[in-house]
């Protein structure tokens, strides 16, 4: 996983229906939209000429004539709507929010060619365009408007906030600062290997601009076995959550080698003073990837209203869908929330 994969597959739009009408893939997820409960109201709206599929969570009662406070959710790198992102936009729906989770731009559900491509600029527009899209959503309080991200969306968002102050306030769990770990490895175990992604990388545009194949890192089948093998939590755990546990269709750890020429030159903590809104970030106590929380959080100096939240035990694929850890994390939020919006 610390390695970079290239394959020249081709994607297939082929997919496997899960047992869910709505394909969610987590615990206790909505499996029919009844009157008086939380409802799920699957959409699409295009965003740049791309069309964006995205979930929106009503509370339960919901009265479109009444204002509510709504939050956009930001999926992590390789996951979809139906995972992570919605059971934690299914649970702020149920303490009366107005949420919205869509697959970003050239992936999941949502449309652009080649697919999996994966550029922190589009993963920001994508935040962006939520925002455009739920605050427009019949019944919400666009002055009300929070963020939460998680993993790498986590660290999208962080830049999202940075500039676009619809946010009110921005809460990241489990921040995962992709452009640093593309560029460095994990906890900096790809060092020496800089120079020849970036000359991988490059070949790879270059083969693109003259019509040739796209070549995917990440894209490598992996066993239990190779998994049960790898040194860090995140990854081993990683496996098991979106291939075995949570595994849906739509969700793939690949994106485009070209895609590195912009990620490796991205830090979701630069310009973290930018942030002046409310900030809330988590992370699971044991989670190896927590120091990247604490970098971005100690850079966040623009802002008063700051917090660390660590919880207690998890690890960072543990807050994705343990219902002990779970529940802590939508205590806090809900805590955090309903003091700023």
């Amino acid at each position: 996983m610390i390695a970079m994969f290239i394959t020249t597959s081709v994607f297939s739009m082929a997919q496997t229906k899960t047992a869910n009408q709505f394909d969610l893939v987590y615990e206790n997820a909505i499996t029919e939209n009844a009157p008086g409960k939380v409802n799920i109201h699957p959409v699409t709206y295009k965003l740049n000429g791309i069309e964006i599929a995205a979930n929106v969570y009503t509370p339960a009662n919901y009265d479109p004539s009444r204002k509510y406070p709504a939050v956009v959710v930001a999926h992590p790198n390789g996951g979809v709507k139906e995972q992570v992102a919605g059971l934690y936009a299914q649970r702020l729906a149920e303490s009366g929010y107005i949420t919205i989770a869509a697959d970003a731009s050239y992936q999941g559900a949502s449309g652009g060619h080649p697919r999996n491509v994966d550029k922190p600029a589009f993963r920001i527009e994508d935040i962006r365009g939520m925002a455009d899209y739920i605050t427009q959503y019949e019944g919400v309080d666009a002055k009300r408007l929070g963020l939460l991200g998680i993993c790498g969306g986590g660290g999208y968002s962080l830049k999202a906030a940075q500039t676009d102050k619809r946010f009110k306030v921005v809460a990241t769990l489990s921040m995962f600062n992709s452009g640093v770990v593309r560029r460095n490895g994990y906890m900096n175990s790809g060092l020496s290997t800089i120079q020849d992604r970036l000359k991988q990388a490059t070949e790879a545009r270059a083969l693109e601009a003259a019509g040739g194949e796209v070549r995917y890192a990440g894209d490598t089948k992996i066993t239990d076995e190779m998994a049960d093998k790898m040194p860090f939590d995140l990854y081993r755990e990683g496996h098991y959550y979106y291939n075995r546990t949570h595994a849906h269709p739509n969700s793939t750890f690949r994106y485009t080698m070209s895609s590195l020429l912009d990620l490796m030159e991205f830090d979701a903590a630069s310009n973290m003073d930018l942030i002046n809104q409310p900030l809330l970030m988590m992370a699971g106590s044991k989670a190896d990837s927590y120091y990247m929380t604490d970098s971005a959080f100690n850079l966040a100096t623009g802002t008063k209203d700051k917090e660390l939240f660590l919880i207690p035990g998890a690890t960072h694929i543990q807050t994705y869908y343990v219902p002990e850890y779970v529940d802590k994390a939508i205590s806090k939020l809900n805590e955090f929330f309903s003091k700023f919006l």
